[in-house]
């Protein structure tokens, strides 16, 4: 029996050509997705541009805080409420510190036998009188020393509009008269006497108040006639406004402090002088005597 010859395979010889095939697909896949990343889109590329160029050009586009409430200008001038309050400050604290050197300047015998006192502080002045200097023992008619020294000091006062307020005060001797039942009136009659004097020698009387305490704010024991001497007196008070007088009237010079209160309170100062009063030099005021 014959022996079938065996069939040789043909050989291929293009096989490289599916290689190179999917080399070359994916070396185009590998262009199209690097073209893609580095393409640049025309609109997106546009809107940066324009946000980047208004950020440097307008800065208080991105910069400038989002106002609240009106919004003033700024300026290297001083405000001018400021400024005013502050002069009108001075001016009321100039205005006090100019009768207390007046009144010095006018009495500084009385001032040197302690017959006549003054002290204050940046809202009023005291000046304190010992009623044997004004009046007889037990009466409210002032003698004749008290018109020259009233005159004196209604010169002064004249020309400025601080509210002055007129305190009596009496020691806690009794007295019962059918003039004066008590030292209630007898310290309130007195105020008011100088009061009236100081309106005859051209003090505004719409300035002025009166007020009697009688025996009841002492500034020494009454166990001792020095002590009653010091206390029968009369003060008048200078305040630097309206609201500073009232504060005073309802407790006394005496028990009156320049609290925080009065010093916001203080802001509105008395009437400018029409005439100023003569000063010399800087005082520097004590604190109220208790």
């Amino acid at each position: 029996m014959a022996r079938r010859r065996r069939h040789e395979e043909h050989e291929n010889h293009e096989r490289w050509l599916v290689s190179y095939a999917d080399f070359i697909t994916l070396l185009f896949a590998f262009f199209v997705v690097m073209y893609s990343i580095s393409s640049i889109n025309e609109g997106k590329y546009k809107i940066l541009s324009e946000t980047l160029t208004g950020v440097f050009s307008q800065p208080e586009r991105s910069i400038k805080p989002i106002p609240v409430g009106d919004e003033r200008p700024r300026t290297t001038e001083p405000d001018n409420s400021m400024v005013d309050e502050a002069s009108t400050e001075q001016i009321a604290a100039s205005t006090l510190q100019n009768i207390a050197d007046s009144i010095r300047d006018a009495f500084g015998g009385l001032l040197q036998s302690d017959q006549l006192k003054v002290r204050g502080n940046e809202l009023w002045i005291e000046i304190e009188l010992s009623s044997g200097l004004l009046f007889p023992s037990g009466d409210a008619l002032p003698n004749d020393m008290a018109f020259e020294i009233i005159e004196k000091i209604a010169k002064i006062l004249a020309p400025y509009g601080n509210p002055v307020h007129v305190e009596g005060f009496t020691d806690n001797q009794p007295i019962r008269t059918a003039q004066f039942p008590t030292n209630w009136e007898l310290s309130a009659a007195r105020a008011a006497s100088i009061v009236r004097m100081l309106a005859m020698d051209g003090v505004d009387p719409s300035r002025m108040a009166a007020v009697g305490y009688g025996e009841f704010q002492p500034v020494a024991d009454n166990a001792t006639a020095e002590g009653r001497a010091r206390n029968r007196r009369v003060v008048l008070v200078v305040s630097r406004n309206l609201d500073v007088r009232r504060s005073v009237s309802g407790t006394g010079s005496a028990n009156a402090q320049p609290d925080a209160a009065l010093l916001r309170a203080g802001t509105q100062p008395a009437t400018p002088p029409v005439v100023q009063a003569p000063a010399t030099g800087a005082v520097n005021f004590p604190s109220p005597a208790q």
